[in-house]
């Protein structure tokens, strides 16, 4: 029996870390916006091109505005889709568009990015 403690714990972590792996896109809708698992606002930008499954807010933009970004083995799931960076990385996008945090939020949710310069904007 206390050999087969180990294994049931290995495989306990095994099943929780796949669970977790697969919960995004976790994101829900919290006052009206579309927010991550910590309640982050979620945004998009207008000069993504909705379904083309690239983003072109790369280096400095990405830096002010952090792609919520997909597992390497994170699959399309309803109104979520993948966005390929230029990067090679995989970027979480909602209904076609690449989804993003804005770095001036500091707790859970902020929304000071919502129509910044006209172009960034929450999902409602």
């Amino acid at each position: 029996m206390i050999r087969s403690r180990p294994f049931a714990l290995a495989l306990s972590l095994f099943a929780l870390a796949a669970t977790l792996a697969h919960a995004e896109p976790a994101a829900k809708m919290a006052n009206g916006m579309l927010v991550n698992t910590s309640g982050m606002t979620l945004y998009t930008f207008d000069r993504d091109v909705a379904a083309s499954g690239k983003s072109v807010c790369n280096g400095p933009c990405a830096a002010l505005w952090p792609p919520a970004a997909a597992a390497a083995d994170a699959k399309a799931e309803g109104d979520f889709t993948i966005a390929v960076r230029d990067d090679g990385a995989r970027q979480w996008a909602y209904k076609g568009k690449p989804v993003y945090t804005y770095s001036a939020d500091k707790k859970a949710g902020d929304a000071t990015g919502d129509n910044f310069k006209d172009s960034w904007h929450v999902i409602k």
